[in-house]
């Protein structure tokens, strides 16, 4: 093996405390001799959701030399609350260690600045490897094998059971479900996402009639993973399910009991792979939320921040809004951006879309022979609260959910709130409906009740929609990471990528990275936005501004250095970061990204 730089972990720290452990605190010397794998994630974090899948097959086949430690580390103000991180680990089946570090006092300690980030720490407590983003499973699975060897041969690996305690299951008859939908006969169906079914309630939205699927993950006939989104197709005899982390839609036939895979491959979607065609042969990513409007099936692509649609006419998917960029850019769908779309609903002429990491509330609508992304509440990536008036100044927190109502305003799943809301486009107001929900996520009409699905007490709620708003108290917030200090004028923007150990940068086919910069607000920058396929850049910021957030979006793609292999495998490492900053004199000159390996 090369020579590795020899930087000491910092210990882990966290107020919240330890999770999955049996009610020990752990520190870095009681891992000594093993692999350790920190995992910076937060879990309103697509992204991270699909970081912690990647790893359970490293989890499970390193268990006696690998221990993999979760860091929690909250981007809004809900997140920080311990019992949501609680419910977190549970709801996502984390079957390792987690630090509750609400105040991000580890993602300080080493300099994390992108979620999600993985950290590896050699048996000795050094740290050997650093990797942001997705698509990295594969590296770790050579880093590891290569630090068993060497550890092994000096003596320092130490093997045996990890610190893992299960937590003990809680009987209910939902377990953080996700949507629901308003069957024919004025039942029920619930995505049961932590126990991987769909349950179908009586009228009263309690009583079990059956449940749907073996109870496991798997991608088989009768298994869905984590399914979210329900829509009833016309005809009202199938329900189109999302099946978010089989990365699929499902059809469920209310007569037959039949489900059956309509759309994806069961594997995730990556940067590079169509973006249309035969809907068995195109990947999708996260598929959060279904509905029906104008003559297709629209798709909230979380994982990709995208919409796209199914036609169930010709069996084809394709992109339908969105650029894969995470932000909030209004405009021609196709120039959109989103972050992470979760919620949709069809109503009269626009579909309203929940945009979650926004906390914002947007729509489509018809835009001459296209459609155009439009919004109607929320500002960005960093502010977000609980403030009701007048649309231009009225904040969300993380929206899950979005029902129309008969009066044509939106109900609003303000889930980070615990709030049901509403918005008026008629008088672009903002008010609130129902507060001391448990992280809402979706809700239904029921004649002249709305049905709310309150995921974290695990069950569904039945309102009377009321004439009169609550009364809340406005509150405010910003994420509360750290802006980086950055000088006035030039600065240098450097991705850092090594190619993992025995991979080379695949140019067989051109250049194999790419870099996509762009600022908000866009007077951030003089210079330096846009694409290009060199991991470095020189931006000039721009003399009127005095902060705001660099958005960067880097790729890279390496194969096995192996010439004697004509088809070698080849991997796509891949990350989206959001950097605050701040131009101060005396700030930093240079800002360097780590998607692979550790900066020098």
């Amino acid at each position: 093996m090369a020579p590795r730089a020899r930087v000491r972990a910092p210990e882990l720290i966290g107020k919240g405390g330890w999770l999955n452990t049996g009610n020990t605190d752990l520190s870095l010397a009681d891992l000594r001799g093993r692999i350790v794998i920190l995992d910076f994630w937060t879990f309103c974090c697509v992204n991270c959701l699909h970081v912690l899948d990647e790893l359970r097959e490293l989890e499970e086949k390193h268990r006696d030399t690998v221990v993999i430690i979760g860091v929690h580390s909250p981007k809004f103000v809900h997140e920080a609350e311990h019992q949501a991180v609680v419910d977190a680990v549970e709801r996502y089946e984390v079957h390792h260690p987690v630090l509750d570090d609400p105040e991000l006092a580890t993602w300080k300690q080493y300099a994390v600045r992108a979620w999600p980030t993985l950290v590896v720490i050699d048996p000795e407590g050094y740290v050997v490897a650093q990797h942001a983003g997705e698509g990295h499973a594969h590296a770790l699975e050579k880093l590891v094998e290569e630090l068993e060897a060497e550890h092994a041969a000096k003596g320092t690996l130490r093997r045996g059971d990890g610190p893992y305690v299960a937590p003990e299951p809680v009987a209910t008859d939902l377990r953080f479900p996700g949507k629901a939908v308003v069957l024919p006969g004025g039942g029920f169906l619930v995505s049961d996402s932590t126990r991987h079914q769909l349950v179908e309630l009586a009228a009263d939205g309690e009583s079990v009639v059956r449940r749907i699927g073996s109870g496991e993950r798997g991608f088989g006939a009768g298994s869905f993973s984590e399914p979210q989104g329900l829509a009833l197709l016309p005809g009202g005899r199938t329900v189109v399910v999302a099946d978010t982390v089989n990365h699929a839609l499902r059809t469920y036939d209310l007569e037959t009991g039949a489900v059956e895979t309509i759309a994806g491959t069961g594997r995730q979607w990556m940067q590079g792979q169509p973006t249309s065609g035969p809907a068995r042969e195109v990947s999708l990513s996260s598929p959060w939320d279904v509905a029906w409007f104008a003559d297709r099936l629209w798709i909230a692509m979380a994982g990709v921040h995208q919409l796209w649609t199914y036609d169930p006419q010709s069996g084809t998917v394709e992109v339908a809004a969105g650029t894969t960029n995470e932000g909030l850019v209004d405009g021609p769908a196709r120039e959109a951006w989103f972050a992470q779309p979760s919620g949709l609903a069809t109503g009269g002429d626009r579909l309203w879309v929940a945009d979650s990491e926004t906390s914002a509330l947007r729509y489509v609508e018809r835009d001459g022979d296209g459609f155009a992304v439009r919004t109607a509440v929320g500002t960005g990536l960093f502010d977000f609260g609980h403030r009701d008036g007048d649309a231009a100044q009225a904040l969300f927190q993380h929206p899950l959910g979005v029902t129309a109502l008969p009066d044509g305003s939106v109900a609003v799943s303000d889930t980070y709130n615990h709030a049901l809301r509403r918005y008026d486009p008629a008088t672009g107001e903002v008010t609130t409906l129902a507060t001391d929900l448990r992280e809402p996520s979706a809700a239904v009409l029921a004649g002249d009740d709305i049905v709310v699905v309150e995921s974290a007490r695990h069950r569904l709620t039945r309102l009377r929609l009321p004439e009169e708003a609550v009364r809340v108290e406005s509150v405010a917030h910003r994420t509360q990471r750290a802006a980086t200090d950055v000088a006035p004028g030039r600065l240098r923007l450097d991705v850092v990528f090594q190619a993992p150990a025995g991979q080379k940068l695949d140019t067989r086919y051109g250049p194999s990275t790419r870099l996509l910069v762009s600022s908000t607000p866009p007077e951030l920058l003089a210079e330096g936005s846009g694409q290009g396929t060199d991991l470095g850049r020189d931006l000039v910021l721009g003399d009127s501004v005095t902060e705001g957030v660099l958005h960067v979006s880097a790729m890279a793609a390496s194969c096995d250095d192996d010439p004697e292999n004509e088809y070698p495998a080849c991997h796509m490492h891949q990350q989206d970061w959001g950097v605050p900053v701040r131009i101060t004199e005396g700030g930093a000159d240079r800002l360097p990204l780590v998607l692979a390996g550790l900066d020098g």
